[in-house]
């Protein structure tokens, strides 16, 4: 070798193996690139060449100023441009006279990952700007996995083929290993260690993933006449070790910020985050999603006659049991205190019972001290069986759950319930809706009331009877917003009943009476609670918003229903008055519907013997004094007479 050719060789690779910097962050200053006049002599070695020794340990690559790096990287241009055609199925020395513009390539490759955090997009990124700038062969990521000790090797050609090996630690000899253990670069002049058949042969540098806190693996880049390039690739190396580096403490974050530590699971919001995004894949892909809902029974009573150690023993039992039994792909949060929910993707309500019953048996199964065998209570919802809402999916699958509760063990084990399981109107249903809501009903801003307008309306009624019984189930879950006024419109509802007769009406007026009365304040759903449960006089404002009642009752729960629009004057006028001084439009005497005038007494009969915070209920004499001083001013005389009449045999008790 001649001393010319020698000097340039020294030029070429002395700065190979110095610690990099990052050109990511000012705009440098391109030298021109020096530009030798004759091929390097590159010495083909027997088995593994280290082509290249490090003399100073690589660092992070994204750090510091970029214009020296810059020159550097530079400097590694050899090559001259040449035509080629075909390229993929050429050989890899046709391009052997090409000028790669570094600078543009680690711009494209830093514009492209800027907004990126995932490790599989920065090995998609690196490959396909290697096979369209550089025309590699292939790229290939192997990341080290600490439990097994080995190296995960993932390889893309670039014909669009993709191989996957795992090479163990303990195959020192292979030049992978041996890169990864010494952490240094090796320069090979085959690709045969890889094993991988129909691979288009070509030259290897391997590289090592070197991080802050150790190496992440390695990079293999299959292409000719690599070893003038090798600090340049180290300084690509070192960029993508510094991103995985940054997304395994981005993950780690939000693992530890979304994880319980108790039991090891999804947090609430994780456990919120998780389903969304499955919700959305569900959505996407057009399959089930199912939603168990698992509750520690008696943890309360556990947590004060034991202590709340014991009952977290319980509740990481019941974890330890969901984990183990759960698939890859199903994810499992801890919900609330004791409950436990777990997210099945790609599951109909059958498989999900089949894992309910499992998961619960393998609690009855396990003792704990001084408890005795884990019992839970277990409600589901699949999606999009029982709703395309998550937080409708989880009421409902919360409230299945506390269906199962009231249910208890059957045979040792627990009642498992799905939302599609039940009649929403039956008592312990709408009991345990109640329940749910009023329990989420801060967080969520979700109306329980209305929501059950909406089961009501879209119900389908098959008989008065059953019209009857949807209509109590509405009036006793609105009564129960004014704990005052609890029976309040069962009660009006018969003693309208009872005037009806009085007054001689035909019997089919006396039903439609009887069900307008059931649902007179039906209105009071569209009322804030703050306003309902007022113990003091309610201001001018507060009074206006009371009064709109009879008209929200008519025009948001009636008006939809063709079965009860018949009932909207006894439940819009229930609250004129014969002087006409009455809401909500002021009606005189006889414009007032007979029906509404009859609600009109009963209901205010039962205010006066009905208990307030600010009074105790009156007597019935004194009741009907009331209603007599107001007769022909308030309410229509001649009902006032029948109702004194028939009040003293009317039941008093609330």
């Amino acid at each position: 070798m001649n001393k010319a050719k020698t000097e340039t060789k020294k030029d070429l690779t002395k700065n190979v193996g110095k610690t990099v910097s990052n050109p990511i962050g000012k705009q440098p200053v391109r030298p021109e690139p020096a530009v030798s006049k004759t091929k390097p002599v590159v010495s083909k070695p027997e088995s593994v060449v280290q082509k290249t020794e490090p003399k100073t340990k690589i660092t992070n690559p994204i750090a510091s100023e970029t214009s020296s790096i810059v020159a550097k990287i530079n400097n590694f241009n050899t090559n001259k441009t040449s035509n080629r055609m075909y390229a993929g199925y050429m050989n890899a020395a046709a391009n052997s006279h090409k000028v790669i513009d570094f600078y543009e390539l680690i711009q494209s490759l830093n514009s492209i990952l800027s907004d990126k955090t995932n490790i599989h997009d920065l090995f998609s990124v690196v490959h396909n700007l290697f096979t369209e700038k550089l025309k590699s062969v292939y790229t290939a990521f192997g990341i080290f996995h600490e439990q097994s000790k080995c190296i995960n090797l993932k390889l893309f050609s670039s014909m669009g083929s993709t191989y996957t090996s795992k090479l163990f630690l303990s195959e020192e000899k292979n030049p992978v290993i041996e890169c990864f253990s010494n952490r240094k670069s090796l320069f090979i002049d085959n690709n045969d260690f890889l094993n991988m058949p129909y691979l288009q042969k070509s030259s290897s540098l391997i590289l090592p993933l070197n991080s802050t806190d150790g190496c992440k693996g390695v990079m293999i880049i299959g292409k000719n006449d690599l070893d003038s390039q090798i600090g340049f690739f180290e300084f690509i190396a070192n960029y993508c070790a510094l991103f995985m580096h940054n997304a395994e403490l981005i993950e780690k974050t939000n693992k530890y910020a979304n994880t319980d530590t108790l039991t090891g699971l999804y947090t609430h919001r994780g456990f919120q985050e998780v389903l969304s995004a499955e919700l959305k894949r569900a959505e996407d892909k057009d399959y089930n999603l199912s939603i168990i809902m698992l509750d520690v029974n008696n943890i309360s009573k556990i947590n004060r006659e034991l202590g709340h150690a014991k009952g977290d023993e319980v509740i990481k039992l019941l974890a330890d049991k969901v984990k183990q039994n759960i698939r890859s792909t199903d994810k499992a949060g801890r919900y609330g205190g004791d409950e436990i929910a777990i997210i099945l993707p790609d599951t109909n309500t059958s498989d999900a019972k089949y894992l309910a019953e499992y998961i619960t048996y393998c609690l009855s199964c396990c003792f704990v001290d001084d408890v005795g065998p884990v019992k839970v209570s277990v409600g589901i919802a699949t999606y999009p069986e029982c709703s395309r809402d998550q937080e409708k999916l989880l009421i409902l699958a919360e409230q299945a759950m506390y269906i199962s509760q009231a249910k208890g063990y059957k045979e040792g084990m627990s009642a498992i319930v799905s939302s599609s399981d039940f009649n929403f109107w039956d008592n312990d249903a709408l009991n345990s809706f109640a329940e749910v809501i009023a329990k989420r009903h801060s967080q969520l801003g979700i109306n329980f009331e209305e929501e059950l307008v909406h089961k009501f309306n879209n119900e389908q009624i098959i008989s008065q009877n059953h019209l009857m019984e949807l209509a109590n189930s509405l009036a006793g879950a609105i009564d129960a917003k004014d704990p005052y006024t609890k029976g309040h419109s069962t009660s009006v509802s018969r003693y309208s009943e009872a005037l009806a007769r009085a007054v001689n009406l035909p019997e089919d007026e006396v039903q439609r009476i009887k069900l307008g009365a059931l649902l007179h304040d039906v209105g009071k759903i569209g009322i804030p609670e703050n306003i309902l449960k007022k113990p003091d006089k309610l201001s001018d404002d507060e009074w206006k918003i009371m009064q709109q009642h009879p008209v929200i009752g008519a025009e948001k729960v009636l008006a939809p229903n063709d079965a009860l629009r018949d009932l909207i004057p006894m439940v819009k006028y229930h609250h004129e008055r014969i002087d006409g001084t009455g809401y909500p439009e002021k009606l005189k005497g006889d414009e007032i519907p007979l029906a509404a005038r009859i609600v009109a007494v009963a209901d205010t009969y039962h205010a006066l013997i009905s208990d307030r915070p600010y009074r105790k209920g009156l007597s019935v004499e004194t009741a009907c004094k009331i209603l007599k001083e107001g007769a022909g001013k308030e309410w229509d005389a001649d009902l006032v007479r029948h109702f004194i009449g028939i009040a003293p045999a009317l039941s008093t008790s609330i």
